[in-house]
């Protein structure tokens, strides 16, 4: 069996752990565990290298164009940042017609559950918002074009923790793009880690109650908890990590019966350590900053 441990990778860093689910996703020969300790991710497959599996699995420029959260897609309505119900109602139905295998895009990234005050479909949390509107699918297309050849390497490198980080938004939600509040640093990000990372939200659907609210939609994996001395809430994403080698459908099952709240069962489901997200404070609500860190649970 092949197997990498990837001492870039470790659990505790949010867009580092999407990443490794990311590639089980990309490629399904992949299955995933960490190391206990140091909590790293082990990448392995049964019959073959796995940097091999992502190398040949890796998107296109093709595959990111016909992507169903694309702004423009087919002959459909525009999809903006901020989606009409309409033109997303439309597009979910043509995507689910044609049995695309990236639906998901759609389902993990906004829902008509939930509808802004303004009347259109609520995002993620992960769906960070980007300044000029700019959609997922135009970010991806960002990542992919700063991912230089040969492909292999950038993707070696980074599962070993020495790659070149490209001063690009990405996804916009990765801690490590944050500079000093004193300059004017520019978001630096890993660009293979942030496309691992998109296909890791294939397994984190968005969804809502129906009702109108600004807190956007409820996504797998985050929760809400009453603020002490204050009528609002707030946001975290729990995530865990577990000795035994999953494939996506094998993650899928772990984090249904995974509860953050009853450490006392985590062994029984292999789980050995966890976290949960700490969001970057911003200076102002114009601020568009979106960035999570880690605190162990």
């Amino acid at each position: 069996m092949g197997q990498l441990c990837c001492k870039g990778i470790p659990a505790c860093w949010i867009n580092g752990w999407l990443a490794a689910v990311g590639a089980t996703v990309l490629d399904r020969r992949l299955r995933l565990h960490w190391t206990e300790g140091d909590n790293l991710a082990v990448l392995s497959a049964a019959d073959c290298d796995p940097v091999d599996a992502l190398v040949e699995s890796w998107p296109n420029e093709d595959l990111l164009n016909d992507l169903p959260i694309a702004r423009h897609w087919k002959d459909m309505e525009v999809l903006p940042l901020n989606a009409p119900i309409d033109s997303f109602g439309k597009r979910v139905q043509e995507a689910r017609r044609q049995r695309h295998p990236y639906v998901w895009t759609l389902s993990s990234t906004l829902t008509d559950l939930s509808l802004k005050k303004d009347g259109v479909v609520a995002p993620a949390p992960f769906y960070a918002p980007m300044p000029g509107g700019v959609v997922l699918q135009e970010r991806l297309l960002d990542i992919n074009g700063a991912i230089r050849q040969p492909i292999r390497e950038r993707v070696q490198n980074s599962l070993d923790g020495v790659a070149r980080r490209a001063q690009i938004y990405g996804l916009g939600f990765d801690q490590a793009k944050i500079g000093s509040l004193a300059d004017e640093t520019e978001p630096w990000v890993d660009p293979v880690m942030e496309m691992m990372a998109f296909f890791g939200l294939a397994l984190l659907p968005v969804r809502g109650d129906g009702r109108a609210s600004d807190y956007g939609g409820r996504q797998r994996g985050w929760r809400k908890q009453k603020k002490v001395g204050s009528r609002g809430y707030d946001s975290f994403f729990c995530w865990p990590a577990w000795r035994q080698p999953l494939n996506a459908d094998g993650i899928d099952a772990l984090l249904d019966v995974w509860n953050p709240d009853k450490a006392w069962r985590w062994p029984s489901v292999g789980v050995h350590a966890a976290w949960r997200s700490a969001e970057y404070e911003v200076e102002n609500k114009n601020d568009p900053t979106r960035a999570y860190g880690a605190e162990r649970l």
